[in-house]
């Protein structure tokens, strides 16, 4: 049973989760930049680009490592600590994809993005912003919720839940149109290769992103 009053005795993990989706959030406009940087050919700083996701990992590492210590077994929470749990690895793995992303562009960085793709590529990261921006409102909606567990706040959840499945679809149909114009487009093995892949990670942190938003409403199911 869910009892509000005990939020009185103990600290919310809300606090914490909240402080590493601005991490998650943090990573994803350090990659749209990565993103700009290439298609505008000029990237001396790419490196720094990788060092400062890199520096934003740690720290929402740290953010999860403080988050799983004040947990001690037997704590009383308005959730179960498991899908607590469950709940900040998905977050965390749209971290994890903005990384994978940064990480796979930098082993053709030299060769960029082809003109012909290039604004299909800044949409598709435009649109893998959406998810995450809203993945951050609903964990700051969430943690009114689980503090006050007021019907009103729950639906407002729900229906951030609903606009992150929204922006997950469009980034999806984005996705698959960019891979469509790779094949018809690209001709080198290699570039066509890299191209898919690029865009399947991009895509896959909008994927996350909405997963998490499915672990959020099971959280807050009655």
């Amino acid at each position: 049973m869910r009892i509000p009053f005990l939020s009185m005795f103990i600290t919310s993990p809300f606090e914490g989760i909240q402080e590493h989706a601005e991490k998650v959030k943090e990573c994803a406009w350090v990659f749209q930049r990565a993103i700009e940087c290439i298609i505008e050919e000029r990237c001396e700083d790419f490196e720094h680009f990788r060092q400062d996701i890199d520096k934003l990992e740690d720290e929402a590492d740290a953010i999860k490592r403080r988050i799983r210590g004040h947990l001690p077994k037997g704590t009383l929470l308005a959730v179960d600590k498991f899908q607590l749990f469950r709940y900040l690895r998905e977050q965390d793995k749209v971290l994890d994809a903005v990384e994978e992303g940064l990480d796979w562009l930098s082993f053709r960085s030299a060769a960029g993005i082809p003109e012909v793709l290039e604004k299909d590529f800044m949409l598709l990261v435009e649109a893998v912003m959406d998810p995450i921006e809203e993945l951050s409102k609903m964990v700051s909606e969430a943690r009114k919720y689980f503090s006050n567990f007021s019907e009103s706040q729950r639906t407002r959840v729900k229906q951030m839940i609903h606009t992150l499945r929204q922006h997950e679809h469009e980034a999806d149909k984005l996705e698959d149109a960019v891979k469509e114009k790779i094949f018809n487009s690209i001709d080198d093995a290699v570039a066509v290769f890299h191209l898919v892949r690029l865009a399947e990670t991009i895509g896959s942190i909008a994927d996350h992103a909405e997963n998490a938003g499915d672990m959020m409403r099971s959280m807050i199911a009655k």
